[in-house]
């Protein structure tokens, strides 16, 4: 019995193991979606031939709740601040009052409880009368939503002649991609993979924003504490479609489909034994990928900002 109850401990402690293996981070963007794709972070990317639908973002240093078009507060007592110091205002109030000073100096001093109550009117009226005021002076934004929709219009299948989506809200314009991208785009997708296999963080850097690179960094640290090491080699970019591109205030943002296939392993950092996949098997892999780049940028500017899982 003794011998059964510590195979069994073994045979649950591997398939924990294992469990654990499989969890570990993949390729970047293995499963996940994350970054930021500035004003259209938390909007779904335009659907392409390469991939009719992406994931919702996942993780994200931009605010779900930023909203650059949402109304302003409305005045100086529509804030917690305003509040505050009205709700102090009627508390003193009523504290004077029940020890007989009354609600403004004196005139409610000796005065009984239809006195008390007179006062409490007069307050809730002052009150109505501010709030009211406050209302009529605030401005009102129409037309203005929390998520604007990204622009249509798809091209065909392949990188060739495509032109940006069109704007999405007021403070984003169209921008037009040219040939020079398309091969940056798949440039850098060959070499991110590449330095994510080799753990090379400092290229890492050099070709993605400071959030992408530090969720690389959290993913790599992951695999190393867990004593494994995810290997990443012959990327072959098969085909993509440009979802999207805009330009902001900011920053310009282009959002492209690609499917490509690659050799994706996973093996233990010490050994160097295989936990998973397959070195003679490629696999395909189809993801949306966002690029940004500074305001009137060239090609090579571009860095990766966001992965979303087709």
């Amino acid at each position: 019995m003794a011998f059964r109850h510590k195979t069994l401990i073994l045979a649950l402690a591997a398939t924990l193991a294992l469990g654990f293996a499989g969890d570990a981070s993949a390729r970047p963007g293995s499963g996940f979606s994350f970054g930021s794709r500035g004003a259209r972070t938390f909007s779904a990317p335009s659907a392409t031939p390469t991939a009719p639908r992406a994931a919702p973002m996942e993780r994200s240093m931009t605010s779900p709740n930023a909203n650059i078009f949402s109304r302003p507060s409305g005045g100086f007592f529509s804030g917690g601040f305003g509040r505050g110091l009205i709700g102090g205002f009627i508390g003193a109030g009523l504290f004077g009052m029940l020890f007989g000073n009354g609600l403004f100096g004196g005139l409610g001093g000796g005065m009984s409880i239809l006195g008390l109550l007179l006062q409490i009117g007069l307050l809730f009226l002052l009150f109505k009368l501010v709030m009211g005021f406050m209302r009529g002076r605030r401005p009102v934004f129409q037309g203005a939503g929390p998520n604007p929709g990204p622009g249509q219009g798809l091209g065909p299948s392949g990188f060739a002649g495509f032109g940006g989506g069109q704007a999405g809200a007021p403070r984003e314009t169209k921008l037009d991609i040219t040939p020079a991208d398309f091969g940056v785009f798949e440039q850098r997708l060959s070499a991110i993979q590449t330095a994510f296999g080799a753990e090379d963080f400092e290229n890492l850097r050099a070709l993605a924003t400071p959030e992408m690179a530090s969720f690389f960094a959290e993913d790599l640290a992951a695999n190393a504490k867990k004593g494994l090491v995810n290997k990443v080699s012959g990327v072959t970019f098969l085909q993509g479609d440009l979802a999207e591109a805009w330009r902001e205030p900011q920053s310009e943002y282009a959002t492209v489909a690609m499917r490509f296939s690659l050799i994706d392993t996973m093996a233990d950092r010490v050994s160097g034994k295989l936990v998973s996949g397959d070195p003679a098997v490629p696999q395909q892999v189809t993801e949306v990928w966002t690029f940004a780049r500074g305001p009137g940028g060239a090609p090579g500017d571009w860095k990766l900002s966001a992965i979303q899982q087709a």
